[in-house]
């Protein structure tokens, strides 16, 4: 099967060699060619360039893509979207003054998402989950990573893992799934840490590493949830099971884990709403991705990540959405993209570098998405007609998709 777009009005992202990622200065370069097309077989990119150069092939479909944009899909790093039910009570009471802290202290948070899926059968989840699985195919993400983290018990997380297999098998974009046991503290352990840590390492990971469910470990290190210490054995046992870390820090406070995740080779250090200025050294030739997620901090009221001072650093940055039920209900990759560039002051090349090859790093999926590259997954957006690809952060209301192919498929 070959498919073929021409008269594309600009093809964003194109990598004649690949890279892993782009850092520093050259995140405001976004290579493009005007007046493109771009051939697909066997769902792969086998070529594309100028309409000049336009090869003389007979596809099996054309695609007039006249006044459209075509970029890469959405690679979103980090997202909890397979959970039950809602946090809508929280969120109305945020509006009334409590904070995130304080919700969670009083048995709402995590533990509020914990209940309701240890509640849930497998069945109503995975029903649940692909819904909104299929709601961020259209808004234009290609690859996501979900994680696990609302079960804290051997049954529900493993529940949850098995969710995230199911979706990856049953639809065709790229799915990478975290294994998120220390998410937070159970109510029967939050006097007794190292019981919980103990179930962990030597019940939960066993069972997972088992039957292959997870490609990456993670841990909340933050005041009040996984201090470094825990944050760093939990890591440690899951690198002996063959789990490389990623990590949320830095979403309220700076108290060494981006450090902590440097030192055990994390794949990404996610959140940094917090940064130092040791934060941000500590992260310079590495090979650990910083992630922001601006639609966090839109929801939650807190500050966003210090982009600028960290790409005037040198460091790469990616973007993600963090989709969860209780800080960031959407996983609408073109609003985290706009809200960068709107808050973050990221100018739109950052932004799509952050949202597409940085973000493709941070899921260790870099050789088969996030730039327009011969080889790579035929995962495209095609933009309705807008006059520039500036259109995209600057509508931030309007959704400017007109199509999305994945596995270069027209996702209908």
């Amino acid at each position: 099967m070959t498919t073929v777009l021409i008269n594309i009005k600009e093809l964003l992202q194109i990598r004649e060699t690949a890279v892993a990622k782009v850092s520093g200065a050259e995140m405001a370069i976004l290579p493009t060619i005007k007046n493109a097309f771009l051939v697909i077989e066997n769902n792969l990119i086998t070529d594309f360039g100028s309409m000049d150069n336009f090869p003389k092939i007979q596809p099996d479909k054309t695609i007039d893509a006249t006044g459209k944009m075509v970029l890469p899909s959405w690679c979103d790093s980090h997202t909890h979207i397979v959970y039950s039910g809602n946090r809508e009570q929280e969120f109305v009471d945020r509006i009334n003054g409590l904070t995130y802290e304080e919700i969670a202290n009083r048995g709402g948070g995590i533990l509020n998402s914990a209940k309701k899926l240890n509640e849930s059968t497998e069945e109503e989840i995975y029903n649940q989950s692909k819904v909104r699985l299929e709601e961020i195919m259209r808004l234009g993400t290609g690859a996501v990573e979900i994680k696990s983290g609302y079960g804290l018990t051997l049954d529900g997380e493993l529940k949850m893992l098995r969710v995230i297999q199911r979706l990856a098998q049953n639809y065709p974009i790229t799915i990478k799934a975290t294994f998120l046991g220390a998410h937070a503290f159970p109510l029967e352990y939050l006097s007794n840490h190292k019981g919980y840590i103990d179930l962990i390492i030597n019940k939960m990971l066993p069972e997972i590493a088992k039957n292959k469910l997870a490609d990456y470990i993670d841990a909340f290190c933050e005041t009040g949830y996984f201090t470094v210490e825990e944050t760093e054995q939990i890591m440690e046992a899951g690198i002996k099971f063959g789990l490389k870390p990623k990590i949320h820090v830095n979403q309220f406070n700076s108290i060494g884990g981006v450090e902590a995740g440097i030192k055990y080779n994390a794949l990404s250090v996610d959140h940094l709403e917090v940064m130092t200025t040791a934060d941000i050294n500590a992260l310079k030739n590495t090979e650990t991705m910083p992630v922001a997620l601006p639609s966090c901090s839109y929801f939650l009221s807190i500050p966003y990540t210090p982009a600028r001072e960290m790409i005037a650093a040198g460091l790469p940055l990616a973007l993600a959405t963090d989709y969860n039920p209780g800080s960031t209900p959407s996983g609408n990759m073109n609003f985290v993209v706009a809200t960068a560039c709107i808050k973050m002051k990221m100018t739109p090349e950052e932004a799509i570098n952050a949202a597409t090859i940085n973000g493709a790093y941070a899921m260790g999926i870099s050789e088969t998405h996030g730039s327009i590259t011969i080889g790579k997954k035929a995962n495209l957006i095609i933009t309705k007609p807008i006059p520039s690809y500036y259109q995209l952060p600057y509508a931030f209301g309007s959704n400017l998709i007109d199509t999305v192919l994945i596995e270069g498929e027209i996702l209908l």
